[in-house]
Parts: C-alpha cells; structure tokens; sequence
C-alpha cells in the first residue's frame, strides 16, 4: 500500500473500517474480498484501514483471515495479464491479513451490534480510521431491513464530528416492486439518501464499465448504435458454475430474479441508454431510468409467448461432470425452480422501436 495514499493519477481511499456482515458467505469470499485484495496491491487503500467480519458462529481473529487467505488465493489463482500469470502478493496480502477481526453471533441480536460499536472504538484508536466506517451487507435480503434497523438503534450510523457512516446494500433489493419500496422506507427512516449504496457488483466488471466507453467515445459506432442499423441486441451472462452450495438461497430465488432486474437490466440499461449530458452518477442513472421506463409490460399472454423457463440437468461443463440441479444438496426433489430464464424485450423508443432485445441467463452453461 502507497505510503503516500496514491498511486500516479489515482488516490487511496481515505480512512476506514469496512464491516462485512455476512463475512463467511459465497459473495465475500468469491467477490468483495477478491476486490479488497486487488486494491491493497494496487496501492488504492490507506494503510489506515481494518476489515471487521461478522458473521455466524465463532472463531479466532487468526481462524477468520486464514480462512479468507485461503479462499482468496484460491480464486486469484490462474489470473492471467496478457498471458502471462499473475503471482499472488503475498506481501500485500499479509498487510490486509494483520488487519483483519472478526465477531461472531447471531446478526438479529443487540448484543453483536454493542460488541460492534466498542470494537470500532479499539480499531479507530489502534489504526487511525478516523471513526470512518462502511458496512457492508452481504447477507440475504432479508436481513437488510433488521441489520439497519438495529445499526441505527446502537448509534452506529451517526456522522457526527466529520466522520462518515455509508451502508452498502447488495441486490436483490427486495423480490418485487412492493417489497423494494417498503425496505427503501425502512431504510431511509434510519440513513440519509448519501449513506446509502444500493450496490449491483456486476457494474464493476471491465466488460461493463466499457460500454459506455465504446459507444460515447467512438465516432464509428455511436451514429450506427440504433433501429436503422441494428436488426436486435442480444445479452448473454451465461454462468459455468452451478447453483453448488447456495441452494437455500437459490431455492428461493431462482435465475429471473438472481440475475434479471438487477444484473442483466444494467446491461439493457447501458446499452440502451441516450447519450448523458455528463458522466455524473445522477445523469447516467436519470438516462439508465428512461430507457427502462420504456420497456413494453408483458400481460400474460406476453410472458408465453416471450419468455423461457428451464432448469439444468445432469452432464459435463468445460469437461467437468456436473450434478443435476435437483440433485444438489438443500434442493427439492421436485423443484421448479428455474435455473435459466431467457426473454424477448422491446424498448418503445425512437432509437430502438422494432428492435427487439433477447435475454438469456443461466447456470451450468458451457
């Protein structure tokens, strides 16, 4: 890490504790942690920095960053840069490990959210983080209400004294219209609109943070990026993994949901989109909106005829044997839960009026 809290042209980030609720799950040690590790050797975040786990059951500081370690090398193992295999920094690792605790216990019960607060107190006085914190909630969505609730209840978000306190909020945020609009409410009743993070992580993939590029910055597509030229768009995220050990989650969720409005809908959004009068984050959300508020509804008969349900079997991905989906561990005999959605949209625009938009998703796919 960057002594100075730069790198070139880029700045560290400022000061803080990062508390990750949820910090023994799937999307913590296959994501965020990936991504803290990344920023540490890329010189991006202060040496003033901790990282705070809470989670079920309990373990040892130690137990926790090994643990992570672990996963961590894991997953960063085989990353390759131009063909050329990228070493794990063991020394960048090895300043964000020292930096590492974690508090075990049931995340509904005061008691953890007391612990919390005091540890905070220790961390700030041993690492300088200035009373700067950012918690993250990756935990399932019905979680994000009560953790809030009983943030706000300790004390825990108050900015007072020129601190910050921000809550992410992974997707999804609430499984359909009514419910996002009643936990927003709860939300709001405890957080200012700037402490929230309502965080899609699938807008951090390179891929994605190029169309804008692509389509804006280049003479040659930009003219030609409309019904007059394009005969459909089509958006592929096809996943090779299975649902493996996340059917709990899955069982309630299933592919339309874990990836449609969120991830996917970001893809349409981006590609969609109208030229911002800049690239500030209100006016590239206010263009994202309209090109989603322009969307055709589907009734009923609509959905049968535009949309396709299908679930996985059993068989062999990039050569691997794979388990049928209603073999997996934690999944009903008989689940209908679909593991691949693909659809067909139209956006009832001047750009793309006629062309239609054809999604798919799924797991398990080659």
């Amino acid at each position: 890490m960057a002594e100075s809290g730069s790198t070139g042209h880029r700045t560290a980030a400022p000061p803080c504790t990062l508390v990750i609720f949820g910090a023994t799950g799937d999307l913590t040690k296959r994501l965020v942690m990936p991504a803290i590790y990344n920023l540490v050797r890329g010189g991006l975040i202060s040496r003033n920095f901790a990282i705070v786990g809470l989670g079920r059951g309990e373990q040892t500081d130690k137990e926790f960053s090994d643990y992570l370690g672990k996963e961590v090398r894991g997953f960063m193992t085989g990353r390759e840069m131009g063909g050329v295999p990228i070493p794990f920094d063991e020394e960048a690792w090895g300043l964000l490990a020292d930096r590492i605790s974690f508090i075990g216990g049931d995340l509904n019960d005061a008691e953890i959210y007391r612990q919390l607060g005091a540890h905070l107190n220790k961390i700030d006085a041993q690492n300088g983080t200035q009373g700067n914190v950012v918690f993250y909630l990756a935990v399932a969505a019905s979680m994000f209400g009560p953790i809030v609730d009983q943030l706000g209840a300790a004390g825990l978000v108050d900015q007072s004294g020129g601190k910050f306190r921000r809550v992410i909020i992974e997707k999804p945020f609430g499984t359909d219209l009514p419910l996002a609009q009643a936990l927003n409410a709860r939300v709001k009743k405890v957080l200012e609109e700037d402490q929230i993070y309502r965080m899609d992580h699938f807008l951090g993939k390179e891929t994605v943070q190029n169309i804008m590029v692509l389509r804006f910055a280049n003479g040659i597509f930009e003219p030609l990026w409309n019904r007059d030229h394009i005969d459909h768009v089509q958006i592929t995220v096809g996943e090779t993994v299975s649902v493996e050990h996340r059917a709990a989650f899955y069982e309630q969720t299933g592919a339309l949901r874990d990836m449609v409005p969120n991830h996917v809908f970001q893809l349409v959004s981006l590609i969609g989109m109208e030229p911002p009068n800049s690239f500030g984050a209100d006016a590239v959300r206010t263009e994202k909106a309209k090109v989603l508020q322009a969307v055709a509804p589907l009734d009923a008969d609509g959905v049968r005829q535009n949309v396709v349900r299908g679930q996985y079997g059993g068989g062999t991905v990039n050569g691997k044997p794979v388990e049928a989906y209603r073999e997996a561990e934690g999944v009903a005999p008989g689940s209908m839960i679909e593991t691949f959605v693909s659809m067909r949209l139209d956006i009832e625009n001047w750009r793309w009026a006629g062309v239609p938009f054809y999604l798919r998703t799924g797991k398990s796919m080659a």
